[in-house]
């Protein structure tokens, strides 16, 4: 069966009563010991918990293992000026030996409009600014020339390979702007009979746009604690098109996460 089954490097957590601060480099590298095939990092400036520079976090994951997949999951891409950000992706992946996966979001309301505001940025303005990023983003990682802000035309060098970039959002502007800009699509979902309308919708967006149908990606929270019954919830997922499965982090204990995450992986 085609899924890949990754997790959460312990950079963060929903609950800020309970932030999940751990070892980057123990994590990412018991991650790719024990089989899984992607970690990734949350990403915010200020947000309702503790958290930890995606990028830099990502960095230190990729340089402490060799074949894992390291990703955002998912960048604000609004947060920043588009051309330092792809400056940052083009670098993970030159560094990483082209691992890198790039999951864009605007970012959930639930944390509030602080951290945009001490970055400069108007929060209400984060969708427009998304959709502009994505637009130059492929060109700016590549080292082609694009046109930024009013006009500027710029090129980056070192170019790097453009590595797979998601849309996340549950919402259908999200899916349109996957469909739009991206590769894949990402979505939190634990219900595989609950994503086939939103299935159906990505693909009729893609076809209009005269585009293959786009890769899935699915984080899926408050999955159950034993392994058959989620390997069968897996094996619905990858029925209906999911190509890679995100497990949330339970509390904590990462390393039991993980044996966990191998252990649904092995059973597929």
């Amino acid at each position: 069966m085609s899924l890949e089954i990754g997790v959460f490097l312990p950079t963060s957590t929903p609950d800020p009563e309970h932030p999940i601060l751990g070892d980057v480099r123990a994590s990412a590298r018991f991650a790719e010991e024990v089989g899984l095939d992607s970690i990734w990092s949350t990403d915010h400036l200020i947000a309702s918990a503790p958290m930890l520079d995606s990028t830099v976090t990502l960095a230190t994951a990729a340089a402490v293992t060799e074949r894992i997949k390291v990703g955002y999951n998912v960048m604000l891409l609004a947060l920043r000026p588009v051309a330092w950000a792809a400056k940052q992706i083009g670098t993970l992946q030159y560094v990483s030996g082209d691992r890198l996966i790039v999951g864009v979001g605007t970012g959930n309301p639930a944390h509030g409009d602080i951290g945009w505001r001490a970055a400069g940025v108007s929060f209400e303005d984060r969708g427009r600014r998304t959709d502009e990023g994505l637009r130059v983003l492929p060109d700016l990682v590549a080292g082609r020339t694009a046109t930024v802000g009013d006009g500027l035309e710029v090129t980056l060098a070192p170019g790097a390979a453009v590595p797979p970039i998601l849309v996340a959002g549950n919402s259908s502007r999200a899916r349109r702007r996957a469909a739009d800009y991206a590769d894949g699509w990402i979505t939190i979902q634990s219900d595989p009979e609950r994503l086939s309308g939103d299935l159906a919708e990505l693909r009729e967006l893609a076809a209009a746009r005269d585009r293959a149908p786009l890769s899935v990606a699915v984080v899926a929270a408050g999955v159950s604690r034993d392994v058959g019954e989620v390997a069968a919830q897996m094996s619905a997922f990858a029925a209906q098109g999911v190509s890679r499965v995100v497990l949330v982090p339970t509390g904590e204990q990462w390393q039991r996460d993980y044996e966990f995450a191998a252990k649904v992986r092995a059973a597929l």
